[in-house]
């Protein structure tokens, strides 16, 4: 298991916007499973929405994006940046709400030098909540 330590010195995303908690599975060049807990105090239930808390789908992609550039950074991408490209056959099978735990499982489909596509699932108790797929770059961060 990696923990919240070790992510933060992986990748650059900080609060309010590190969206993952640990990595409990790590296959360089491969596949990776990270976790998420979502709790009420998450800043975007703020607004989204009074009174019927879900997390926005938006940032259910973007923790899948966080545990693939963990993924990338430990094998081999070490100091450069991670630029999503395209987002492709999102699919949103259930609301997330406060107190669920996403299992966010990402598997690298294909890489040619600098450009990977990857697929990702998310679940919550052993339920699809969320899919998609998309390309990243890995290119040299901007100043």
């Amino acid at each position: 298991m990696i923990d919240i330590i070790e992510i933060q010195n992986v990748i650059p995303h900080r609060y309010p916007f590190l969206l993952i908690d640990k990595i409990i599975e790590l296959n360089e060049n491969d596949s990776a499973v990270g976790i998420k807990n979502v709790t009420i105090n998450e800043p975007f239930f703020q607004g989204h929405f009074p009174g019927n808390p879900i997390m926005p789908g938006v940032l259910i992609v973007e923790a899948m994006a966080q545990v693939s550039a963990f993924l990338a950074y430990k094998s081999g991408a070490k100091g450069k940046g991670i630029f999503f490209m395209s987002i492709e056959k999102v699919k949103f099978r259930k609301p997330v709400v406060p107190g669920d735990q996403l299992r966010i499982s990402v598997k690298t489909t294909h890489r040619r030098n600098t450009v990977w596509k990857i697929s990702g699932q998310v679940f919550v108790n052993d339920k699809l909540v969320t899919e998609a797929e998309f390309t990243a770059m890995i290119a040299d961060k901007i100043a």
